[in-house]
């Protein structure tokens, strides 16, 4: 099993890196661009891809109006001026909206909150430059510069080497092999970092490269790739209750989940669907997780394998993975694709469950997966937050409490230590009577507002902690009576069956005697 398992792997790894090579190679605009950048004739379209045309890609321009694309630039604009109040209370109302498309105006303002990348870049102010200023490991720097031309080299950000995109790219990779050196690069990564920046700022973007591999897709990028393995398992059992037919098919020429999962998962379909389709992917995946990829990968499946039409081509494992590269575009438009994933029925604690019980098949050929780990969404990561803010916070008061305590006694003592000096100078008798009066006048240090607030709030928790246990012993009290009474009664009513069942009733010996009487 550790032969085939590490066989696999090599196999993936060369696949993946064939993949990249020929899709890189097709898009490639050559050493003349890359050098003098691009020629002032070529054309790009909105989304700073040089030579794409209306023509060519219909659906990378979107129908919406500019009156509609206007209001709801407002509507996110209000609801970025009270972002805590609309995650706290009307969290579904910004799911509606990320489902309905972001604005690409506002993309670089709410990517960074949906994914928790804004208040983790405030909780660690200069961390990213202290990171950017670390010369990193050579061998790391060495693969990521080998990787970056790779890079959507068709986009205007990416063509020359000494661009802010390709430079910015290795400072983003670089500054995360010194933040978590123990997982290093992944190719994989590459693509990830690339889209976020093209929507934001260096720093912003690396927050949230961070939150992607942290808490959407833990254990994703680590040199084993164990959790995408989980994962490619996971969407295995997804699909056979999903898309029978699909499944049927994928078994019988044993085409491994990873093959065609490794691409669209680590890349965050990046290399996969066309750009306008792939922004609408990413803003339902900051807002609702990991289950967003499931639901793309099971719709993809669905169109390109999902009937037995669409499988008389497919008569081996060559030609499935051909069908599921080149799905027809009409299929993959934003509006339809994102209509289908929103109406395929997939809940998070569905996947849970099947990552757990793969996780429990494959316990001996994996050692962990990412469900432990993982938050699904925007909501669940914004309360993770702010529960490691209230700890934050708590133990901070402990410790200007417990600072504030030992200042305080150490000023004591210096006052007492002078007294008794000054009255020794003076009479020898008279320490003991400095010492005892001057304790008692010697005042605490005057506590602030703000100090007083967090040990009323403390005190308050402590009762409401008292009464709970209270509460909860007093509960089990009365379940225990409760259990008592219940047993003495069951052993009374055996005890009376006993008696019963050995005592047969002598009800003619009682006529007899009666009528005797009588």
């Amino acid at each position: 099993d550790t032969m085939s398992l590490s066989s696999t792997m090599e196999e993936l790894s060369d696949t993946l890196d064939s993949a990249l090579d020929t899709r890189d190679d097709s898009s490639s605009l050559g050493s003349d661009s890359e050098i003098n950048g691009a020629a002032p004739y070529r054309q790009t379209d909105k989304y700073g891809f040089i030579g794409a045309s209306e023509e060519q890609e219909g659906f990378l321009f979107s129908s919406l109006s500019p009156e509609v694309i206007r209001h709801r630039e407002m509507k996110w604009i209000d609801m970025i001026g009270q972002w805590e109040k609309f995650m706290n209370r009307k969290h579904k109302k910004v799911k509606i909206q990320c489902r309905k498309g972001i604005p690409s105006s506002l993309r670089a303002r709410c990517w960074p909150l949906l994914c928790g990348a804004q208040a983790k870049m405030d909780q660690n102010k200069n961390r990213y430059q202290e990171l950017d200023a670390e010369p990193g490991d050579k061998q790391w720097i060495d693969t990521i510069e080998k990787d970056i031309h790779r890079q959507f080299p068709f986009h205007e950000m990416f063509i020359s080497p000494e661009g802010h995109g390709q430079q910015g790219l290795l400072r983003v990779l670089k500054a995360y092999t010194v933040y978590r050196p123990e997982e290093g690069y992944c190719q994989a990564q590459g693509p990830v970092a690339a889209v976020l920046l093209m929507q934001m700022p260096v720093e912003q973007a690396f927050w949230c490269l961070v939150q992607i591999c942290e808490q959407y897709l833990p254990g994703y990028y680590s040199p084993g790739l164990e959790a995408v393995q989980l994962d490619g398992l996971v969407l295995v059992v997804l699909l056979k209750k999903t898309c029978p037919v699909a499944y049927k098919h994928l078994k019988k020429h044993s085409v491994d989940p990873l093959l065609y999962v490794t691409e669209w998962f680590l890349c965050l379909f990046a290399r996969t669907l066309p750009f306008p389709t792939v922004l609408r992917v990413w803003d339902m995946f900051f807002s609702e997780g990991v289950k967003v990829l499931f639901r793309v990968a099971l719709v993809l499946l669905k169109i390109a394998l999902g009937s037995s039409e669409k499988l008389r081509d497919c008569q081996g494992l060559v030609e499935t993975l051909e069908k599921l590269r080149n799905i027809p575009a009409k299929f993959l438009q934003e509006d339809f694709l994102i209509q289908e994933v929103c109406d395929m029925a997939l809940s998070e604690r569905e996947i849970d469950k099947v990552c757990r019980m793969q996780l429990r098949k494959k316990r001996g050929e994996l050692k962990s997966g990412p469900s432990s780990g993982r938050l699904h969404g925007a909501k669940a990561i914004f309360e993770h937050q702010r529960q490691e803010a209230e700890l934050a916070r708590a133990s901070m008061a402990v410790a200007t409490t417990t600072t504030v305590m030992t200042t305080a006694a150490t000023m004591n003592k210096k006052q007492k230590s002078i007294a008794a000096d000054e009255a020794c100078l003076l009479n020898k008798q008279v320490p003991l009577i400095v010492i005892e009066e001057a304790s008692p006048q010697v005042s605490p240090a005057k506590k602030t507002r703000e100090e007083r607030r967090r040990e009323r709030q403390e005190e308050k928790e402590r009762e409401r902690q008292e009464k709970e246990r209270a509460r909860q012993e007093k509960e089990r009290l009365k379940s225990e009576r409760e259990m008592q009474k219940r047993l003495e009664k069951e052993q009374q009513l055996e005890e009376e069956q006993r008696k019963s069942a050995g005592k047969k009733p002598a009800t003619r010996g009682k006529t007899f005697h009666v009528n005797r009487k009588s």
